[in-house]
């Protein structure tokens, strides 16, 4: 039996329309120039599966170890077989399309996957923001008259984005992120999106993207429409039924346990450290994401520097 460790991913990149060039620039990555949009950077989903790294097991997935080892790997909190999570960057240069995910209750009903998410806001001076949610009084009627006139912008709550918050989009919340956002979104592991308004955006052959009205129109939550913004409370930036994400600004050597209730999916916002175990060390770099398993037991992380910010993203 393989000998669990902390792994790092390869990532998987997607070049969307919509996309920017910095994930790999501002996190030093060595790769050639293009269309960055999303980088997905720890996930099972079959259209994007990441690659561990690092170590014995560098080559293999997630999903190849989780046969033998899902409880020891995921953790006792986790449901089910698979991972629960899609975690990735996303750079905006453009804006993305307005959109709505289903969420549990409703599906089933439009044979997608349900995908509730998070918005943490890796840069930001409040020129940039995000849509998210409709803005008091607007019903079916209103939105149906919004896309048939274009004028989404004038129905949707407006939020600027600032390094450091978060955003919370439940399913079933129609939103959209504007151009500029650089986040870490956290999900459910879910690939479905249903695209409302694409701002008239065409292709080089002048075609629009596919929008999908019907399924769309089934799952908005009409009264969904509260502040989107993670109220923060200690290290806690969101807890929901779905995941949790803590932030740790880290000045000296920090012991974190593992209980084996759930895995610690970190990512490195800033800065630079070490990671230690029983039985091996590895550097924290920026913009990495690693996967500390439920049963690894206690570790130990050492900032370099002027310190390191890690997000941890756990099952509650």
């Amino acid at each position: 039996m393989e000998k669990l460790y902390p792994f790092r991913f390869a990532p998987v990149y997607k070049d969307y329309i919509w996309g920017g060039s910095r994930i790999p620039k501002i996190f030093n990555r060595d790769m050639p120039d293009g269309i960055y949009a999303e980088s997905w950077e720890i996930s099972t989903h079959p259209d994007g599966t990441t690659v561990i790294a690092n170590g014995p097991l560098a080559g293999k997935t997630l999903r190849d170890l989780l046969p033998e080892h899902k409880a020891a790997l995921l953790g006792t909190s986790v449901r089910g077989d698979d991972f629960p999570l899609l975690i990735k960057l996303i750079d905006a240069r453009e804006k993305l399309s307005v959109q709505v995910h289903p969420n549990d209750g409703n599906a089933a009903a439009v044979k997608g996957d349900p995908k509730t998410e998070m918005w943490y806001f890796l840069e930001g001076d409040g020129s940039a923001q995000i849509y998210c949610g409709l803005k008091p009084g607007i019903g079916q009627k209103e939105f149906l008259q919004a896309l048939e006139n274009k004028t989404f912008a004038d129905i949707l709550q407006s939020v600027p984005a600032y390094k450091g918050q978060a955003a919370f989009v439940p399913g079933g919340r129609v939103h959209a992120i504007g151009t500029g956002c650089l986040i870490l979104e956290i999900q459910q592991n879910s690939n479905t999106t249903y695209r409302l308004y694409d701002w008239d955006r065409v292709d080089a052959n002048g075609k629009g993207r596919e929008l999908h009205i019907e399924k769309a129109m089934q799952v908005i939550d009409w009264e969904n429409n509260g502040n989107p913004l993670c109220k923060v409370s200690g290290t806690v930036i969101q807890n929901c039924p779905f995941f949790r994400l803590d932030r740790f600004a880290l000045q000296k050597k920090t012991v974190f346990p593992t209980t084996g209730k759930s895995f610690q999916a970190l990512f490195v916002a800033e800065g630079a450290g070490t990671i230690c175990w029983e039985g091996g060390e590895d550097t924290l770099a920026p913009g990495q994401s690693w996967l500390v398993p439920a049963a690894l037991g206690r570790y130990t992380v050492t900032p370099t520097g002027s310190g390191i910010t890690l997000l941890c993203t756990t099952i509650p």
